[in-house]
């Protein structure tokens, strides 16, 4: 491929999304499109041979997909890939790449601010300080405890470095069973979810979204965690079944939640979620620092100049299994 050759790239958002920041530096290597629903993408994909995608209603790509004639490599700017991954994409030849890495810190310190709170018992404490309450009370320790890390990728690893930088013991499920690995004290294969979650203190949920995990995290699955456990969501909404959950806090069968994502997002207002005492709400945010938006476009750079030189991609998603990873 001559460097006269710009290649044509699409860059599908949101309706009424800003630019990506940093899309000039786009503009500089090749012809950008910009798309944000089925009409425009069927004006933008013909020709189109890279694609940088920001925003997931991805019935809109799916919906445009025969209009793809040239198209070679599609880059996600987020780490899960769960609505990407419709049928005739699975089946095409099409590269894909995911936005592994950036979140994996930014993540990682949101599960241990949680599973700290939850052990200072901070969500009372900040109850109390409203209504003006003093109350002392004593409250648990990090040291010791548990974590069943259900995924252990990039962002598994990242949680389970962090908690045991606190003295924290962190396990692993994986598809594979590992026993050499540097972060955790072991990661265990799939089968063994069950035994392991009846000794953890914290479940952290660090799992793409694929046919296996979806609901994963139901009613029998509480029933099999620790009354006085935990668990984290920083995974997706639909691993876990939310009325299995609420049942099973409010029956007690586990003590407390900490939820970033959610079946159905937004949160509605009247969701019986948002007074619950013991959950620990938060808007989808866990991996967003500031600057996130730069750093999304200044990877998918780095990865174009690759594709550019004709080398091999980083982060390349295996689309039958749903994420980046063997």
């Amino acid at each position: 491929m001559s460097h006269h050759d710009k290649p044509i790239i699409t860059v599908l958002t949101a309706p009424g999304e800003p630019e990506p920041p940093g899309i000039d530096a786009i503009r500089a290597r090749g012809e950008v499109r910009l798309a944000w629903d089925e009409e425009t993408l069927r004006e933008s994909l013909p020709g189109t041979r890279v694609m940088m995608v920001t925003d997931f209603r991805t019935d809109a790509l799916e919906a445009a997909w025969s209009t793809a004639d040239r198209l070679e490599w599609i880059h996600a700017t987020s780490a899960g890939v769960d609505a990407l991954m419709f049928p005739a994409l699975i089946e095409s030849d099409v590269k894909v790449t995911n936005a592994r890495g950036i979140f994996d810190r930014s993540i990682a310190e949101y599960v241990l601010c949680t599973m700290l709170m939850f052990i200072k018992d901070f969500p009372r404490s900040m109850r109390l300080q409203a209504g003006h309450k003093w109350k002392h009370r004593d409250t648990e320790r990090a040291e010791g405890r548990e974590v069943l890390v259900v995924g252990a990728g990039s962002i598994g690893h990242q949680i389970a470095r962090l908690a045991r930088s606190i003295g924290m013991n962190p396990h692993g499920i994986a598809r594979h069973a590992r026993t050499d690995d540097e972060d955790f004290i072991a990661v265990h294969a799939n089968e063994q979810l069950f035994e392991k979650l009846e000794v953890a203190d914290f479940v952290v949920i660090a799992a793409p979204l694929t046919p296996q995990t979806e609901g994963l995290f139901d009613s029998k699955a509480f029933a099999a965690m620790k009354d006085s456990a935990r668990l984290i969501n920083i995974g997706r909404g639909p691993i876990v079944n939310t009325d299995d959950l609420i049942k099973a806090l409010n029956k007690g069968e586990i003590a407390g939640a900490a939820l970033d994502v959610f079946e159905e997002e937004p949160l509605p207002e009247d969701h019986p979620l948002w007074d619950m005492g013991n959950v620990i709400l938060t808007p989808h945010m866990s991996g967003d620092f500031i600057g996130w938006r730069r750093a999304l476009t200044d990877q998918f750079l780095d990865n174009f100049d690759r594709w550019h030189k004709g080398e091999e991609l980083f982060n390349n998603v295996n689309k039958k299994l749903g994420y980046a990873g063997s």
